[in-house]
This record gives structure tokens, sequence and C-alpha cells, in this order.
């Protein structure tokens, strides 16, 4: 019985926030130019920020990979009703299997979206995973965050954000991240890592300011 109130219940509050809010998109001209040239990319994002982007990228071509845990199965049942797709796993359960998944995805032009710091954490820590996907897809990595001026903070590993209603929600995009076979993946994390903290920090400031 609540394995379907509470998508239900999930999408039903996210549609009023984002039917109550105003939502400033930076930089999306970044992924609209790849997208006019036939290119595809990954979003990389904080798992923090992910409510907003339920919204945000409903009915878009991405493909969200999504744990394979229980509190995933909630979260992969609201995109659905979002009318998004997901692939269930992460790099300790059904990775190769998520991996074939989101290859056969993004051959049918879907942009594949992953939190590098989930499922869970350490908070803000690029994990090898998007690394990886990306040096096998040859895709980009375009780091996107969002920030909420009002907001529930929870008390979780992450620190997740919850959006609130009537609220002012900015959406921030990063530069292209391109990973060749030769590039370490370690420094490719630093850099990741890097970006989305910048944007992320972009974005708090953007979120609060008193005029935009």
């Amino acid at each position: 019985m609540f394995k379907k109130i509470i998508p239900i219940l999930g999408y039903v509050y996210l549609w009023v926030v984002g039917k109550t809010s105003r939502i400033i998109w930076k930089n999306l001209q970044i992924c609209r130019d790849l997208e006019r040239h036939g290119k595809n990319f990954i979003y990389a994002f904080w798992h923090s920020r992910q409510f907003v982007f339920v919204y945000s990228h409903r009915r878009q071509p991405v493909t969200i990979l999504v744990s394979a845990s229980q509190d995933g199965e909630y979260i992969a049942r609201t995109l659905h009703l979002f009318g998004m797709k997901t692939v269930r796993g992460s790099s300790t359960r059904g990775g190769f299997k998520a991996l074939k998944q989101l290859m056969e995805h993004t051959q049918q032009g879907l942009h594949p979206g992953v939190t590098p710091d989930g499922p869970r954490g350490p908070v803000r820590k690029v994990k090898p995973g998007v690394l990886f996907l990306a040096q096998k897809l040859k895709l980009p990595i375009i780091p996107i965050t969002n920030a909420s001026r009002t907001k529930v903070t929870f008390k979780s590993w992450d620190e997740i954000h919850l959006p609130l209603p009537f609220n002012r929600i900015v959406i921030v995009h990063g530069s292209p991240i391109y990973i060749s076979a030769r590039d370490s993946l370690k420094k490719k994390a630093k850099e990741l890592e890097t970006a989305l903290n910048r944007i992320t920090k972009e974005a708090d400031k953007l979120a609060d300011a008193h005029s935009l």
C-alpha cells in the first residue's frame, strides 16, 4: 500500500512546488548547444539536490540512475509518474547491469543522470562510477545543481533539501567535463567535485538574493 501512496504524494507535492515557484535557469545554453549538435551528455548532481530535478526535468529525454534500495523504489516510482525513465543499481548493487542499461538508453538519445556521491556518501565526494560511465560511453559530464530560497533540510547523511511551495528556485549548469581513456579518474573526480561545489555555492547565493 505504502509503495503506491508515497510516490503519489511525492508527485503531487513536487508538482505544487514547481507550479507555485519561480524557476530561474542559469547557463542552460551549455546543454542546448550540445543537443543542437547532436551530442549526448551525462548530468551529475549532488544527492542532496535531487528533488528539484524530479520536477524541472520531467518529460525530458533523461534516464536517472536510482539506488536498488527500498527508498530508491519510492524515488523511481515518483520519477515514472513524471514521465522519466530510470535504471536501478549502484556501484555496489547491480552495477554491471545498470551500466548496460544506461548504455542502451544513451543509444536511444537519453541523457543519463547520476548522483556521484550517492547512494550512501560520503557527502559531496565524487565516487568513480560516473567517471567510469563517461569514459565508457565517451560522453561529457555536465555538472548541474539547484538551490531553493526556502526549504526543509533533513538530518540525513546528505542533508537533503526539500523545497517548499511559493519559492524561488535556481538551477545552474557547469561547463562540460570530458574524460578520455588516458585521463586519471582521481584527478577528474576532483575536477567534477570542485565544479559541483562551485556552482552549488553560486546557486545558493542566487536563490537567497533579494532581487533577480
